[in-house]
């Protein structure tokens, strides 16, 4: 793969990331990290798609001007270093938001002027041989361009350091996706370091009468699409692996409620809205199962009998010896028991005499029960004997 394929696709991931990231932004334009991310998304794939080489030669020729282009990728790659920077801003979060719009505006309008500059540099250099890939050093001595070659080097250096220190002492302070996600910003911020390190390097040479310009042409050439493709990576992967894990752990909450929902699905009203098909958000069908589950709890309630629950309570109790998986247990057979109750239209308990479930609006005890409804024998137990009783009675 050339590197003129190579930028066209990162360029394409990046602007069905940004495309995504914009249709949510539509939805809650207000949210100032939203916006921070999905700024970077779009300038990151602009940057591809301007810097990739045979769309250079296109840009000179499209506005007639020699190398015209390098001023265009280099402010390009200036609204990069801004808008990311922002965006760790927003990500980290202050207590005041006061200082964080501060920062916030200090960093883009900085770097705006910074990309103003570029412009007016160019304009008052004098370019007129066009170079898509060595323009750093072919016009390393010549006045005016060599400063905005400089400028441009000097804005992204400091960059490179801000979001390398910021990532890489923010990355101790948390765990996960975000954790990984800021180490990718902190390597990717270290190549473009190295980036910046290399293009100096072949520029002072040019100075002293070398000729390194491979430095800049291949090795840094190279090692600045890894690093964009790092950092965008970096700012991608919290968010994306979020809400991965965060639709894993409802999918397997879901699944783990089941043999309590097939359990008093009979007692759900007639009523509730159907299940939802399997292609609804995930989240959305967790939802209406523990509302079902509740409701179905409520009807169920009257014919919850104390005594199946301390009884079955004492024996998974004095087994082993875990009391939360002891009430999830005895939690199930009283649920077990009372289905069959009311399936066989038995007199309810007296008040006195109920037992009381756990909270069945705390996730994790409706998975504790669940768990109980599907691998312990004494519901089956309950179950049988109550079924039995009552076909005597």
């Amino acid at each position: 793969m050339n590197a003129g394929t190579g930028f066209l696709c990162a360029a394409a991931g990046l602007l069905v990331a940004s495309a995504i990231k914009f249709w949510a932004l539509r939805k809650n334009p207000r949210d100032p990290l939203l916006r921070a991310v999905t700024a970077t998304l779009f300038v990151a794939a602009l940057l591809f798609v301007t810097a990739a080489p045979p769309n250079l030669v296109a840009i000179n020729k499209l506005f007639g001007i020699p190398n015209i282009a390098a001023p265009i990728v280099y402010s390009i790659l200036t609204a990069f270093d801004g808008v990311s920077i922002m965006l760790l801003i927003h990500w980290r979060g202050n207590d005041d938001p006061r200082v964080t719009r501060r920062q916030t505006r200090l960093c883009l309008a900085t770097y705006a002027t910074v990309a103003v500059a570029i412009y007016v540099l160019f304009a008052l250099g004098d370019a007129p041989v066009e170079r898509i890939r060595d323009l750093d050093t072919y016009y390393a001595g010549t006045p005016w361009i060599r400063e905005m070659i400089l400028l441009y080097l000097a804005a992204h250096t400091v960059a490179a350091v801000t979001m390398l220190v910021l990532s890489r002492r923010w990355s101790r302070q948390v765990p996960g996706t975000l954790k990984v996600g800021l180490l990718l910003i902190a390597a990717g911020s270290a190549g473009t370091f190295s980036y910046d390190l290399l293009k100096y390097t072949a520029i002072v040479a040019r100075w002293l009468g070398h000729d390194w310009d491979w430095l800049s042409t291949n090795v840094a050439f190279t090692l600045a699409g890894c690093s964009a493709f790092l950092v965008s990576a970096g700012f991608l992967l919290p968010p994306i692996g979020q809400g991965i894990g965060s639709r894993w752990r409802a999918s397997r909450r879901f699944r783990r409620l089941q043999p309590l929902w097939l359990e008093i699905r009979p007692e759900i009203p007639h009523t509730s809205p159907p299940p939802m098909p399997w292609w609804q958000p995930v989240e959305h069908r967790l939802m209406q199962r523990e509302r079902d589950i509740f409701d179905a709890v409520l009807r169920l309630t009257p014919w919850f009998d104390r005594s199946t629950g301390a009884k079955v309570y004492a024996l998974a109790l004095a087994e082993h010896s875990d009391s939360r998986r002891a009430r999830g247990e005895a939690d199930a057979c009283v649920i077990a028991h009372a289905v069959v109750l009311k399936s066989r239209a038995a007199p309810a308990v007296p008040p006195g005499d109920r037992w009381t479930l756990s909270s069945t609006e705390d996730s994790d005890d409706l998975v504790t029960m669940s768990t109980a409804m599907l691998r312990s024998p004494r519901v089956e137990v309950t179950r049988q004997s109550t079924a039995l009783v009552e076909h005597s009675a």
